[in-house]
């Protein structure tokens, strides 16, 4: 039984009861924004792609295990096809954090985030530690536990219940938006993504680079939608698509000059 007595703020059961799930939603606003406040963080290049792809470290290993154990060789060679892009991603979260520290500002601009998990999502993260900068990983709760990667800043790490929340701070903060192939949730956040760009709900310019071509043309016919009608012809140009770390890198960076620079923080 509550004690008569206890602050309304100190109420678990009212807190996580359904009265209390604005401020609940309130708290994924305020909280991590006050992490980003403190370390300086004003902006965000964003990677978004499967928590199941493999370094090609673990996928060759892999691999020889399947070949020696009579295991699964299918989905072992793909994992090793598909492990590309973990270095791919990893060699890219490298080198935007370079970029980003020579540029000698007090604010923390055009830092690396990411979903916070495994696969594509701790390619970036590592990347960006091994370049010894400063790394975001937005986190969910989720029925398999998601666990944070071990490559993200200290007290950069957030983790969220609602799904909204989480899009929301990957949307706000973010300048340019890297994704790598991945799946349902992958295709969410793509999708949402170019709805806000498309609609101009986003008013802020967003270079958004599809890495991976053959994987991209095979999941979406991006083309039959034009064809159809139900998208015009100039909507494909709101992607980038490439197979190249240099072209990828120069286009995002191309994208991220003196205007970006200028305007430091949102607008969504």
């Amino acid at each position: 039984m509550m004690n008569p007595s206890t602050k309304a703020y100190r109420n678990e059961a009212f807190l996580n009861s359904r009265d209390g799930r604005p401020l609940r939603i309130l708290a994924e606003y305020l909280e991590p924004k006050s992490r980003f406040d403190r370390e300086h963080v004003d902006d965000t290049i964003v990677f978004m792609g499967s928590a199941r792809t493999l370094s090609r470290e673990q996928a060759e290993a892999a691999l020889k295990k399947a070949e020696a154990e009579g295991g699964d060789l299918k989905t072992a060679h793909m994992n090793l096809k598909m492990s590309k892009y973990y270095e791919a991603a990893r060699s890219l979260g490298f080198r935007f954090t370079q970029w980003s520290k020579g540029l000698d500002r007090v604010e923390k601009r055009f830092v690396v985030c990411t979903g916070g998990g495994p696969g594509i999502m701790e390619a970036a993260n590592r990347g960006a530690s091994e370049a010894q900068g400063l790394n975001v990983g937005l986190t969910i709760s989720l029925p398999n536990e998601q666990f944070d990667n071990a490559y993200i800043t200290r007290g950069l790490s957030v983790h969220f219940h609602y799904f909204f929340m989480r899009k929301f701070w990957f949307y706000y903060l973010a300048k340019a938006v890297l994704v790598f192939p991945g799946g349902f949730g992958t295709l969410d956040e793509l999708f949402e993504l170019l709805t806000l760009v498309q609609t101009r709900k986003m008013s802020k310019p967003m270079p958004i680079v599809l890495f991976g071509t053959e994987y991209w043309r095979e999941i979406i016919n991006f083309d039959a939608l034009v064809e159809h009608g139900v998208i015009n012809a100039a909507d494909l140009s709101l992607m980038h698509r490439t197979d190249s770390v240099d072209d990828a890198y120069d286009y995002i960076v191309s994208h991220l000059g003196p205007e970006a620079l200028a305007k430091p923080g949102p607008m969504l």
